[in-house]
């Protein structure tokens, strides 16, 4: 999953800080480097608002799957 974060952040062009300040609830810029070497588990809630702006499914995210959204049914 690390990479995948840190990847989709560098897509949208934000650094380490700007993406914990992104957050409906921020973190620090050390959080989200433990996020991205895979140091520190990702709480859901902000899971939830990872794939928010990073406009991709969880599973995804996750690397349970190569596809960024979910197809609908």
């Amino acid at each position: 999953m690390k990479n995948l974060i840190k990847s989709e952040r560098v897509r949208i062009g934000l650094n380490q800080a700007e993406l914990g300040a992104a957050l409906n609830q921020p973190v620090s810029e050390r959080t989200v480097r433990e996020w991205e070497k895979g140091n520190s588990p990702i709480p859901s809630f902000q899971l939830l608002n990872l794939i928010q702006i990073f406009h991709c499914s969880v599973d995804y995210l996750l690397g349970l799957t190569d596809e960024r959204t979910s197809r609908a049914n």
